[in-house]
């Protein structure tokens, strides 16, 4: 399903980006889509960000499964139940680190 966005842009960006959109013929928010898909184009092919995408994957994975080992205990006798992942100790023991809105880590 499509999402809509509005950005701000300085006066001076935004006639530089209509100038070429009306050069290229093309709406201004197909210009955007264009930069947009450009921009992720170009940052997959960055091996430093793969390695930022695999902790973040961990420890997504990690959340997950202490959250399905609380579902599940919920419904049995109290104790915690094991996962394919893991058990609810491997979560805690590697401790979950912040990470601030553009998911770089956060820092105190």
């Amino acid at each position: 399903m499509p999402k809509t966005l509005a950005i701000k842009l300085e006066d001076d960006t935004h006639a530089q980006l209509t100038i070429l959109a009306q050069l290229e013929k093309m709406p201004v928010s197909d210009a955007l889509k264009k930069a947009v898909d450009g921009y992720i184009t170009s940052k997959r092919s960055q091996p430093e960000l793969k390695a930022r995408l695999e902790s973040v994957l961990a420890d997504i994975e990690r959340d997950a499964t202490t959250r399905r080992d609380a579902i599940t205990s919920l419904f049995s006798d109290g104790e915690p139940a094991e996962s394919d992942a893991g058990t609810t100790a491997d979560a805690k023991a590697s401790p979950r680190r912040s990470r601030d809105k553009g998911g770089e880590p956060a820092t105190s």
